[in-house]
């Protein structure tokens, strides 16, 4: 029965946020808008802290909502971890204990209420706010997000060009929002009334249409060196937002893979990683 009603929630929740926008159209949107941003998972399970407790823990702050950070020194470079969503910092423990070998100075983040960072929901807008919080901490030469983190430290370098970063790797990183967003209104079968309302809502809070929210337009003024890296099978963001990204981000190399869909857990991704930023 569980499975059943998991399996349907998508379609019970559009349906029910339908009928609602007939009769309270601005409540419905907002809910709406509220579950696109609100993660069901990501905070740190108890089999995860024996690792993360390994680092060094700070929690900096963002207009008194938490960040959470993770530092394992090194006498190296300081390279910055940004994980996709519904996730957290853990997801990069394999990785972190490859970087260890070559001495990096390594840092990861939780984003907003993901692990142990506060917070009720998340965007790529606060969250680049976020990095940019600790990026003027650590002042990182390298920065590396999955997912939405790529998408994030796409916006976060656009924002505020760290003089500091040398290298960033984006690892199943969207591009369009406009094309997150439509898959979201397709999933739950939204109706035109939602869907409106959701783009009118975040031209309001953000000041842009959503199409202005673009990793491929805001990487054309990235001049440090990038490297993307996307699978071909990627059923989660597709293979062509990160063709889209590499045509307009000039300084970047595209790695294509396949097989490992949106994970890209691998230890050939991770060659390829430190390959990039050893060189």
């Amino acid at each position: 029965m569980k499975k059943i009603i998991k399996r349907n929630l998508p379609k019970i929740i559009g349906t029910s946020l339908n009928t609602i926008s007939f009769i309270a159209p601005k409540y419905a949107t907002l809910k709406a808008l509220d579950i696109f941003m609100t993660p069901r998972k990501g905070k740190i399970l108890e089999k995860q802290n024996e690792f993360l407790n390994t680092a060094k823990q700070i929690q900096l702050d963002l207009n008194g909502t938490s960040i959470q950070t993770y530092h394992w020194p090194g006498n190296g470079k300081t390279i910055l971890l940004a994980h996709g969503w519904e996730s957290n910092s853990y997801r990069w423990k394999v990785l972190i204990n490859k970087l260890q070998k070559f001495d990096y100075n390594i840092v990861a983040l939780d984003g907003p209420a993901h692990g142990k960072s506060g917070g009720t929901q998340l965007n790529a807008i606060l969250y680049s706010e976020f990095i940019n919080v600790v990026a003027n901490h650590y002042q990182p030469h390298i920065i590396i997000g999955h997912s939405v983190g790529g998408m994030a430290s796409v916006f976060f370098q656009h924002n505020h060009q760290l003089k500091s970063l040398e290298k960033l790797v984006l690892l199943g990183a969207p591009s369009e929002f406009t094309k997150i967003f439509k898959s979201y209104v397709k999933m739950l079968k939204y109706n035109s009334k939602i869907e409106k309302g959701l783009n009118k809502i975040v031209e309001e809070r953000f000041d842009n249409e959503t199409a202005y929210f673009s990793s491929a337009n805001f990487s054309k003024k990235i001049e440090t060196e990038g490297l993307i890296i996307h699978d071909k099978e990627d059923k989660v963001i597709g293979y062509d937002e990160a063709e889209l990204i590499a045509r307009n981000y000039k300084n970047s190399t595209l790695k294509t893979t396949e097989g490992f869909g949106h994970g890209l857990k691998d230890d050939s991704i991770d060659d390829a990683i430190i390959n990039f930023i050893n060189n």
